[in-house]
């Protein structure tokens, strides 16, 4: 039995004549909650009535807004409340945190990411190593899979790391890659990293509302994350970072000051001489984009009614039983690229094609079903278990069936 067949209610579906279509997107923008919109006017209303008093005086004070999303978050990410704060977006908070961990000296400059990362990864490593010197050709070292393989095994990875030793200092990864949707050994590629004597971090855009994770017990130096795609939030919506306390509770950190990162007792004091605040807040530039953070607040509302554990046990369910509908298709050239061990990947699916990828894209689009294309012939299925339901799976597969 699904028990979590009736979160689906708490959603709109984009409608395909005028039924709900099989929306399997949710890792590139999830859908929106209906209490969005009750949100937002509320706010409104509140801005309406009070003008800059709603600082204070709103039903949710502007002031402290972003405060409400640690305890959410933490239980999400498996963190201290103290420990994740939600701010800005997602590469702007990664070159942050980059500023922060990664402090290259002498023969300790190199930085490990997963070759083929999501191009605002790449983008961002690049401009790192540059601003302190180095060649992005020299500094970086990007992992890639073996001759025929399309994920990186555990043991390549951690290898990887070692032979890196003292020219390490830090390694950045995806928390789960966006192409193939490999879920990558957090907790070892932390300890690894911690052994070779540099900071870890990772990008959990596509981690974060979709696998469990236990940030601050595996010892992860930072992380950062969207909200709009497994989270539901929106489209760009605010972005969040985990910082662990060994750092966050250090002053000495370095961190890119802003008004808000300030101890918030001292705020209005308005006097030079920056104090960090304890924790991931101390990361914030500016106070908090209120209308950016209602949807976000819809959605973490959803998340507080129900737990990870939970959601992880349909999505196992859920995703098994696409592929083994998707491994009875023998008129279609694919291949699933996603790991078949449960234990390795997310709610994600990706098929690559041999041919005729774009025409099966194009014809699940054409029957009201609604997946990701990316280049250059893949299709990515994201089956979400907050929303999405066996029978979603069932139907999009009699459809593949009859094409």
């Amino acid at each position: 039995m699904d028990f979590l067949y009736s979160f689906r209610e708490r959603f709109y579906f984009p409608q395909h004549h005028g039924k709900d279509t099989l929306y399997f997107c949710g890792n590139s923008l999830g859908l929106q909650p209906k209490s969005t919109k009750y949100l937002f006017e509320k706010e409104l209303a509140d801005w309406a009535n009070w003008g800059v008093e709603g600082h204070f005086n709103a039903k949710n004070p502007w002031f402290g807004y972003q405060n409400a999303f640690a305890a959410p978050l933490s239980k999400i990410v498996g963190a201290k409340e103290q420990e994740v704060c939600a701010l800005n977006t997602l590469t702007v908070n990664l070159h942050l945190l980059m500023i922060s961990f990664y402090r290259p000296a002498g023969n300790r400059y190199k930085i490990i990411m997963e070759a083929g990362a999501f191009p605002s990864d790449q983008y961002a490593m690049e401009t790192q190593v540059r601003m302190h010197g180095y060649d992005p050709e020299d500094a970086i070292i990007e992992l890639s899979p073996r001759e025929g393989e399309y994920c990186l095994r555990e043991t390549d990875i951690l290898e990887a790391i070692t032979a890196a030793g003292d020219s390490l200092a830090c390694v950045m990864m995806s928390g789960v890659n966006y192409y193939t949707g490999q879920w990558y050994p957090m907790a070892a590629i932390t300890r690894a990293a911690h052994q070779a004597g540099a900071t870890c971090g990772f990008d959990l855009a596509h981690a974060i509302g979709n696998v469990p994770m236990q940030l601050h017990d595996w010892n992860v130096d930072f992380a950062c994350w969207c909200s709009y795609k497994y989270l539901n939030s929106g489209p760009g919506s605010v972005g969040g970072i985990f910082v662990h306390e060994k750092h966050g509770n250090n002053p000495d950190i370095l961190r890119l000051a802003g008004w808000w990162g300030n101890e918030e007792s001292e705020r209005f004091q308005m006097k030079k001489g920056f104090r960090p605040a304890a924790g991931a807040r101390s990361w914030q530039m500016s106070n908090a984009p209120v209308f950016n953070m209602v949807a976000h607040k819809a959605s973490l509302d959803i998340f507080e009614k129900v737990t990870m554990a939970q959601l992880r046990e349909k999505s196992l369910k859920l995703t098994a039983y696409f592929e083994y509908l998707l491994q009875q298709m023998q008129h279609l050239d694919f291949k699933i690229i996603t790991p078949s061990q449960p234990e390795q990947r997310g709610a994600q699916l990706s098929l690559l094609f041999g041919a005729g990828g774009r025409e099966v894209f194009d014809a699940l689009s054409r029957n009201g079903v609604i997946t990701d294309w990316r280049e250059p012939n893949v299709i990515r299925f994201a089956p979400v278990p907050l929303y999405n339901s066996f029978e979603d799976v069932y139907q999009t597969c009699a459809i593949m069936n009859a094409l």
